[in-house]
């Protein structure tokens, strides 16, 4: 049986930029070295926050290496494998080089806006051509269609090496409903900042988070005080970043975490068409909660 380890603080990692829009690979180690002595227990990489469909194949290559050898198995790493055309995903799976990475996050077919049964078709053909664990990713506000926790729970059941789900589909009832109904050897992790702490309240097992880039060390706080029990210290952390969580994502991700990390000295604030810096009225509203917050 295959069991999920990306469990607690997760890092969707974003992808630096030079000046001349080239890759930052010295930018990108040094913020893999800040999350890993920060809190940082795994990472997730060539997801949505690190603008994967703006990436070609080579730099998608290097990034994979580059953070391979960065971590040097001090944590898992996911990477994402996904799309909406299942033949070319099985493909990359069955012929890709994956050495160095410890399963993969696979989205909601998107676009094509597959039925329940359609999607349960291509994540059992996705977990049939990999040995690798496989975390389902549910975030209907980008792909157009929601994986209900029927479809969840049926896949949970049914391959033994789907482990998790990455859910940012907004709705803690549906969460509630899959805790409650999957099998005991598959998890939920929070795929949304803002409902991290009543998620893992309900039973998940931690988060990929955004803000981590910039905050690992208070995020994995949060996280690590849910998991004992002491649900007062960590609502604390949780309310004291509510306003951040909102002007992360009301510009675009991840022009909200890339402006944050800019105004700590960290990356550049340039990301690849069509994307674009976040606003100049975000930015400033976000750089005083920073100093308010002594960030």
């Amino acid at each position: 049986m295959v069991h999920n380890i990306f469990k607690g603080l997760g890092i969707a990692l974003v992808t630096p930029f030079n000046e001349d829009g080239s890759v930052d690979y010295a930018s990108l180690l040094q913020l893999l070295e800040y999350q890993l002595n920060n809190g940082a227990d795994f990472f997730c990489i060539l997801g949505t926050t690190a603008e994967t469909p703006c990436l070609t194949s080579e730099e998608k290559n290097k990034i994979k290496q580059l953070v391979v050898d960065k971590v040097g198995g001090r944590v898992p790493i996911l990477m994402g494998c996904g799309g909406n055309n299942t033949a070319m995903i099985v493909n990359e799976l069955q012929t890709g080089d994956f050495r160095g990475i410890d399963g993969i996050l696979s989205v909601c077919p998107y676009y094509n806006k597959p039925s329940q049964e359609g999607i349960y078709q291509h994540f059992k053909a996705i977990a049939g051509a990999t040995k690798l664990p496989v975390v389902l990713y549910n975030v209907p506000g980008r792909t157009g269609v929601n994986i209900t926790a029927a479809t969840t729970v049926r896949l949970a059941r049914d391959c033994n090496n789907i482990v998790a789900i990455k859910e940012a589909g907004g709705s803690l009832e549906q969460v509630d409903e899959i805790i409650k109904n999957k099998p005991n050897d598959f998890d939920v992790i929070s795929g949304d900042d803002a409902l991290t702490f009543p998620m893992i309240s309900c039973g998940a097992v931690g988060v990929i988070s955004v803000i981590g880039n910039a905050l690992p060390r208070e995020f994995s706080k949060m996280i690590r005080l849910e998991f004992k029990g002491e649900y007062d210290g960590a609502r604390k952390i949780h309310h004291k970043f509510t306003d951040l969580f909102s002007l992360l994502f009301v510009d675009g991700n991840p022009a909200g975490v890339k402006a944050m990390l800019h105004e700590m000295g960290m990356i550049n604030n340039i990301l690849r068409l069509p994307l674009v810096p976040t606003r100049i009225s975000t930015l400033q509203r976000m750089s005083e909660i920073m100093k308010e917050l002594k960030i």
